[in-house]
């Protein structure tokens, strides 16, 4: 007779509060600030970067991560928690913010395919582009109803409101033809039958809606362009089987400062082995 396996469980949570690469009018990478990782035994891990300045380009007050996983012996369940946090943000004065957070719990009850991963907590606080103020309101609420892959995957492809409801919001129907091109080759799916993935990965966003008065800036979805700065990216949230990754903010800088800027990014999943 074989014998049963004895399972054990694998921890995965990562979160950090800043890193960037500039390509113009200097090459630097900024080492990653604030970084936290957990140990697939879990456990508990922090970091914390004070009065950061690169250059008058960016800055920060304090950038600070957390991870932590452990076993609740009451119902064998496994949970881990994430959160990454920004404070203070100021990217050549035209994109800041008072605080920035990321945030992903996650739940693992015994016998589950997937742990459920929820980004409750996650903020925006004081958001601003060019001093005017950025209004952003998150969906937290849909993705703590669709709290694996396996749920969201089954809704969208049996519900009709719902489907229609994502497509809209992540920029996966038909778009229209003044949208940039950038947007149309990297969110553009009109025509693909079931859920938009590649390699199992789907791209989405907390954000529901944002409004904004700064003057030239355009919105498509979560994305905001503003002119002679860049591309800013809010609240990207990837879903894979068993895990999720959230990134408050993704800045892809233009003319006349070029650079890729990642601000506040939590990881969170675990399963069982064998």
């Amino acid at each position: 007779m074989t014998a049963k396996p004895t399972l054990s469980y694998h921890y995965h949570a990562h979160g950090h509060g800043f890193s960037a690469q500039f390509g113009r009018p200097l090459q630097h990478t900024v080492e990653v600030q604030a970084a936290s990782s957990l140990p697939i035994t879990g456990g508990h891990g922090a970091s914390r970067v004070d009065n950061f300045k690169f250059n008058e380009i960016v800055s920060f007050k304090a950038a600070y991560s957390h991870v932590s996983g452990s076993r609740d012996e009451h119902d064998g369940s496994h949970t881990s928690l994430v959160t990454a946090t920004v404070e203070g943000l100021n990217v050549l004065d035209v994109v800041t913010s008072d605080r920035i957070v990321a945030r992903l719990a996650a739940h693992h009850l015994p016998g589950k395919e997937e742990p459920s991963i929820i980004p409750l907590g996650s903020k925006f606080e004081n958001l601003r582009i060019a001093g005017c103020p950025v209004e952003i309101e998150l969906d937290c609420e849909l993705f703590c109803e669709c709290d694996t892959h396996g749920e969201f995957k089954k809704r969208f492809e049996k519900d009709k409101k719902f489907r229609e409801l994502v497509e809209e919001r992540f920029l996966w129907g038909k778009l229209e033809k003044d949208v940039p091109e950038f947007i149309q080759k990297r969110y553009n799916w009109a025509g693909q039958k079931g859920l938009p993935e590649s390699h199992g990965v789907v791209l989405c966003s907390l954000v529901k809606n944002v409004e904004t008065t700064c003057p030239g800036v355009k919105r498509y979805g979560h994305v905001l362009v503003v002119p002679q700065f860049g591309r800013v990216f809010l609240a990207e949230l990837f879903l894979k089987q068993s895990q999720r990754t959230l990134v408050m903010v993704r800045l892809e800088l233009g003319s006349p400062v070029s650079g890729d800027l990642t601000v506040a990014q939590a990881i969170n999943n675990g399963h069982t082995w064998p």
